[in-house]
Parts: structure tokens; sequence; C-alpha cells
């Protein structure tokens, strides 16, 4: 059976706020890193998953869209590679 190595990146739509990204802007600006804005916080997850790829496809988006992120504030992306 095939097996296959995901990543999934989940990252707060642009009209969402970040308050976890503007802290790290803010500590960034202290530390003398002037030239850093607009920095945003996101999830990066890996999976590893057997199966036809077909199915494998199917599954990580209803993994991906109904477990780890939430369609409402959050936008979610995938890669599968052969392992």
């Amino acid at each position: 059976m095939p097996k296959y190595n995901a990543r999934i990146y989940v990252t707060l739509k642009p009209s969402i706020l970040d308050p976890q990204g503007r802290t790290v802007e803010r500590a960034l600006s202290h530390l003398n890193h002037n030239n850093v804005g607009g920095v945003r916080i996101g999830k990066y997850i890996e999976l590893s998953l057997s199966g036809e790829r077909a199915d494998v496809e199917a599954q990580l988006k209803d993994i991906t869209e109904n477990v780890l992120s939430n369609p409402i504030m959050e936008d979610a992306r995938w890669e599968l590679a052969e392992a």
C-alpha cells in the first residue's frame, strides 16, 4: 500500500486580527529589528498516511477542513508527497 507524507499549513484569514503575531512584531521591534512587519502566526502539521492516492487526498482534505482548521477564521492548505 503506498505511503505518503502530508504537510498542512493553517493561517488566520487576513481579516482576522492576530494578537500573537502583533506581540511577536512588538518584541522584534524592541530587539531593534525595526524592518519587520506584518507578522502572522499559524500552525504547521505533518502526517503520514497510507492508501490509494485519491482516497488519501480525500481523507486529508476532510482532516484539514474539519479537524485541523476552522474554515470561518482560518485558511488551510496541504501538500502531499510519496514517502
